[in-house]
């Protein structure tokens, strides 16, 4: 199926991915919580389709603040896309952690996944080691798609 590259990402922004997932943790009535973590990968397109090369990680606000749902805050958003379009990129792909649950696009995932071209990447948290994997979301149909760390 046309885009469905492999998405290539290096170490680093692996790492700076795995970390902001570990380390999103709020404070109410003076209790830590885990919560979904999220953020924006940046990349090119060619097309209309993502080349699957990430050439930026953006970690954004959960403005949900949850541990079971999450949502780009909009001023992030729209932060990182600015900061891409003068870059000659474009937002290619999403990822936020599963607190409790596996690496898997969840009901709530799949209804929320209005960018078909896009990549989805969800890490585990469930487990000692965080778990990522990505996938593509179209018309509610779900597909995973390897993920290349390189360096």
């Amino acid at each position: 199926m046309k885009g469905d590259s492999p998405l290539r990402m290096t170490s680093a922004q692996n790492e700076a991915i795995l970390s902001q997932c570990r380390a999103t943790v709020i404070e109410r009535w003076g209790e830590e919580f885990l919560v979904e973590a999220c953020g924006l990968l940046g990349g090119t397109m060619i097309d209309g389709e993502p080349t699957g090369e990430v050439t930026s990680v953006h970690p954004c606000r959960n403005s949900e603040e949850s541990a079971r749902l999450y949502a780009v805050d909009s001023r992030d958003l729209v932060r990182v896309m600015r900061d891409l379009e003068s870059r000659g990129d474009e937002v290619v792909g999403v990822w936020h952690s599963h607190t409790h649950t596996v690496a898997y696009p969840s009901l709530t995932d799949v209804r929320q996944a209005a960018y078909p071209a896009w990549y989805y990447v969800i890490v585990s948290l469930r487990d000692e080691a965080p778990v990522l994997r990505a996938f593509r979301i179209r018309s509610g149909e779900v597909s995973e798609t390897a993920v290349i760390v390189e360096g």
